[in-house]
């Protein structure tokens, strides 16, 4: 089993990230960093995927030093199962029992994995990089698409539950479709609106428009 690569470079800074990419020799992690958080546009990434980028190149180092060769897309599936909350208990601990026979110090990988927030202080600390703030209609438009996705999510759900039972015999329906409208109802006046209505106007009627008028 080749060692691993502990004191290959010294960390550039004194912070975590700083200390895993030094130990797992991760020699141009702060250029991909800044280059995926300052990217314009839909390349852009966020800290959360970053950290998971981060962690993803970890673990690919540990799984190279132990001598173990990977596929396309291994690594990116062996961290979904050792970190995935749709992954069960016994198939994280298979997962992580398989690497410890195969030489990679799963316990030690797994502690040098690093958060969002660790990302962001290397980011804007260390490194010193920032980016500009997203206009209102980005905001919204990035809005719109979470709220859209839950909606999603809850007909899938839904869907799949009357489904499941209606062929175990607990409900008895036909073909049926599921539908999810979300208002949202100012208190000061009553109005009702659907959510996309409400992103789109950008204020109830009662509310002063810029210009003072009612």
């Amino acid at each position: 089993m080749a060692e691993q690569k502990s004191e290959s470079q010294e960390p550039a800074c004194g912070c975590k990230l700083g200390r895993v990419a030094a130990k797992y020799d991760l020699r141009d992690i702060d250029e991909k960093l800044v280059e995926y958080w300052t990217h314009d546009g839909d390349e852009q990434r966020s800290t959360r995927e970053l950290a998971t980028y981060v962690n993803q190149r970890t673990l690919e180092a540990a799984v190279t030093n132990a001598g173990i060769s990977h596929k396309e897309g291994e690594i990116e599936n062996t961290y979904r199962l050792l970190t995935s909350d749709d992954v069960t208990s016994g198939t994280r601990t298979e997962t992580r029992n398989e690497l410890e026979q195969d030489g990679v110090p799963i316990d030690a990988v797994e502690s040098d994995f690093v958060s969002h927030q660790t990302v962001y202080n290397h980011l804007t600390k260390c490194l010193e990089a920032s980016i500009k703030p997203p206009s209102d209609e980005e905001i919204l438009e990035k809005s719109e698409e979470k709220l859209g996705a839950l909606q999603s999510r809850t007909v899938a759900v839904t869907t799949d539950t009357v489904e499941k039972l209606d062929r175990d015999g607990i409900l008895d329906i036909g073909e049926f479709n599921v539908h999810v409208s979300v208002t949202v109802t100012c208190e000061d006046c009553f109005r009702e609106y659907t959510v996309q209505d409400l992103l789109e106007q950008r204020r109830c009627e009662c509310q002063e428009s810029d210009d003072g008028e009612q």
